[in-house]
């Protein structure tokens, strides 16, 4: 019995031994800290802020990259909306145009009035021979005596007295203007205007067609009356399609 509790014991003091031999040890053992110094830790804060300041910057410049990139969209389709009108004026004749092309004097056969013989006024019939056969030589842009030539032009006697849209023609010589695409079309419509059929035409009425040498600048005129569209009504939200 003696003997157990001698076991017992020693073995109790070993526990309390070893448990007091580690506590010991942890005592003993300093506790890690931050060995840094002032000027260490204030850099080591310096380089954090550093860092945050480039990432907001390149999120401002992003934000202001996106921004920019917006404007330039919603720009973008301004620009086109206006860019388009503007084809649309100088395709209805709306704007006024200068480019390559020649002219055309209209003027009485002087000498035929020395003789004596009515010199006739430029009929309408004659004026429209002439400006289709201009068109089929590729001319644009066309305006006889100031007045601009468009699709809806309406060339007509009116009590004996040749008018354009209203414009009465009522004395010679006539300039008529025409601007064509480039050079190459303008030295072709002027060979081309030398052996006009419609030219030999207003020999017979004792008028004569002058073609000028082809020019790099010929400015025609816009067209100055009101177009009127007919038959047309203004598309409905949700009708033609979508924008």
């Amino acid at each position: 019995m003696d003997k157990s509790k001698n076991i017992s014991l020693t073995i109790i003091t070993a526990v309390i031994g070893f448990m007091i031999a580690i506590q010991f040890q942890t005592v003993k053992e300093p506790v890690v800290r931050d060995t840094r110094d002032v000027w260490q830790l204030r850099e080591a804060l310096l380089k954090e802020k550093e860092l945050q300041s480039t990432l907001i910057r390149e999120i401002r410049s992003n934000e202001e990259k996106l921004a920019a990139y917006e404007s330039k969209r919603k720009q973008s389709k301004e620009q086109v909306l206006r860019e388009t009108l503007e084809e649309l004026k100088v395709e209805a004749g709306l704007t006024e145009i200068t480019g390559p092309g020649l002219v055309l004097t209209i003027e009485p056969i002087y000498e035929d009035i020395k003789l004596g013989t009515t010199v006739a006024s430029l009929s309408p019939d004659l004026l429209k021979r002439m400006l289709n056969e201009l068109n089929m030589y590729d001319a644009k842009h066309i305006s006889v005596d100031g007045q601009r030539i468009i699709n809806s032009t309406v060339i007509r006697d009116i009590n004996g007295e040749t008018k354009i849209d209203g414009h009465t023609l009522d004395s010679l010589p006539i300039d008529v203007k025409i601007v064509v695409e480039d050079m190459k079309t303008a030295n072709k419509l002027y060979n081309r205007m030398q052996v006009s059929k419609s030219a030999e035409e207003f020999f017979i009425d004792n008028l004569r067609v002058t073609v000028s040498n082809p020019e790099l600048n010929i400015t025609v005129p816009a067209y100055e009356n009101s177009i009127r569209i007919r038959n047309m009504q203004p598309v409905k939200p949700g009708e033609g399609g979508n924008t």
